[in-house]
């Protein structure tokens, strides 16, 4: 399976997935790829081959590395079968703002909307 990021297909804006099967085998392992090319991608920044060298060598023989991941079909839930896409080998990084900032935040959002709201007042 790989995962593209957006950007990849013109126009659709949302994250991609191919699926791979092998013919006349079953399904023991999934193997996953998650593809992060380190830039947005688009019309003028399109997918190129540098993009996915490191797929393809790695896909050969389905190897785990910090983007590439197996799991065992038997861990699936069986009644959804879902695929999502989770990096085990990959930490989320959560940056948490500290109150002061969200206080100050909603403050500047709060004086926004009383100026749009005096504006349409004055159009009235």
């Amino acid at each position: 399976m790989l995962d593209l990021p957006s950007g990849v297909f013109q126009g659709a804006g949302v994250k991609t997935v191919v699926l791979f099967f092998d013919k006349g085998m079953p399904t023991r392992k999934t193997w996953f790829y998650q593809l992060a090319p380190g830039r947005n991608l688009g019309k003028t920044n399109p997918l190129n081959d540098d993009d996915l060298s490191e797929f393809v060598s790695l896909q050969k023989t389905y190897t785990d590395s910090p983007k590439s991941w197996s799991v065992d079909v038997k861990t699936l839930d069986k009644e959804t079968f879902d695929l999502s896409v989770r990096n085990p080998n990959c930490k989320e990084k959560v940056t948490y703002r500290g109150p002061q900032n969200i206080l100050d935040e909603i403050g500047m959002l709060d004086a926004e909307s009383a100026e749009v709201l005096q504006n349409i007042r004055e159009l009235l």
